[in-house]
């Protein structure tokens, strides 16, 4: 079902400002910069061994990462967990009484189909299913 943590999604106020503790003192890879404009972000993915990490600068007050800081600051967001069939596991989590903030996956960052938990199904938890854009053709 769960195939592995696929990345960690951290807030940040400035991609410009957060990447250089990531790339010069951590020494990760960066594996690419993106805008995804449905949800008002601009993201970076490093590489972390087997997991990525994603960096998640809002590009609006109103973005869910903006009211997210301003509720929490800076941090970790949520937590992606890499999966096969999104759509089976999606149905999965809501029979087992996970509430889901979407009922369908949509396109989020690099192209992968994403639905998120709904955190007070999940002991506070954002929790991210996440099926690569490679896994989805």
């Amino acid at each position: 079902m769960i195939k592995k943590v696929d990345h960690i999604g951290i807030a940040v106020k400035s991609l410009e400002d957060a990447l250089p503790f990531y790339t010069d003192v951590l020494k990760l890879p960066l594996l690419g910069i993106e805008e995804v404009a449905s949800e008002k972000v601009k993201v970076a993915f490093l590489q972390a061994g087997e997991t990525k990490l994603e960096l998640l600068e809002p590009l609006s007050e109103d973005s869910a990462i903006a009211r997210f800081m301003e509720k929490r600051g800076e941090g970790i967001h949520h937590v992606a967990l890499g999966v096969e069939s999104i759509q089976d596991r999606i149905d999965d989590m809501k029979k087992n009484g996970i509430k889901m903030i979407q009922d369908v996956p949509k396109k989020g960052a690099g192209g992968a189909l994403v639905a998120f938990m709904h955190p007070k199904s999940t002991g506070s938890i954002l929790y991210e299913l996440c099926q690569s854009n490679r896994e989805a053709e």
